[in-house]
């Protein structure tokens, strides 16, 4: 009995020689380094995976929830171009109810008309050069007018009642007491002066001219183009 306890006594194995040492404590030895080799292979393999199996996971998160707001936009994705399409041909029909290339000389004269009609004195009446856009063009006009107010929202009234669409803005208009001879004048005139802009549909083909120099423009303007 104290022969095997002398045997486990540290102080007597050679560690030099582990093929001397009893068995009890050879299986502990390889139990130890089973041990030591499976640790290392856990930390060395299988928890980097873990780390990396986390990484994915939260990128699937977040692949769903992107998936389920796209998803979502899809379904919705129809009745919008629906909508628009629906809106762009309202938009269509309105502006086809504008004057035409060929209604636009005859709307001028209309709307001088309509001033002399109420009593409204034309001292200018200029019509300045067009300006096209993607699918209506502008024509500025000069002018200067004197009437009552009375006669001026007679104007705008008739303005409203021909038979066509007839869009009017106004550009830095002034409206103040008509002066004589340096002097207001007491029967109460006013003098309107500045520049109304009216509008006009364009046709498909000069939709199409417009396109196509909008497009030789940009490509002239790119640094391609440029070159």
């Amino acid at each position: 009995m104290s022969t095997q306890k002398k045997q486990f006594d540290l102080s007597n194995i050679d560690f030099n020689n582990p093929g001397a040492w009893p068995d009890g404590l050879k299986y502990g030895a390889c139990l130890l380094v089973i041990a030591l080799i499976l640790v290392g292979f856990y930390y060395g393999l299988v928890s980097g995976q873990r780390e990396q199996l986390a990484g994915l996971e939260q990128q699937e998160t977040s692949l769903k929830t992107t998936f389920e707001e796209k998803a979502g936009r899809a379904a919705n994705l129809e009745p919008l171009k629906i909508q628009l399409a629906q809106m762009e041909e309202m938009l269509q029909q309105m502006m086809r109810q504008l004057p035409s290339k060929t209604d636009m000389p005859d709307l001028i004269v209309d709307v001088s008309q309509t001033a002399l009609a109420t009593g409204i004195v034309n001292e200018l009446f200029k019509p300045g050069d067009e300006t096209k856009q993607e699918f209506y063009a502008e024509k500025p006009i000069q002018l200067r007018m004197v009437g009552t107010y009375h006669q001026f929202g007679a104007f705008m009234s008739g303005v409203a009642s021909l038979p066509r669409v007839v869009i009017l803005t106004m550009h830095d208009i002034s409206l103040k007491p008509t002066q004589k001879d340096g002097k207001i004048s007491t029967d109460g005139s006013l003098t309107l002066e500045g520049t109304v802009t009216t509008y006009r549909y364009l046709d498909d083909s000069e939709q199409s001219d417009v396109a196509a120099a909008a497009g030789a423009a940009s490509a002239a303007a790119s640094p391609a183009g440029g070159k």
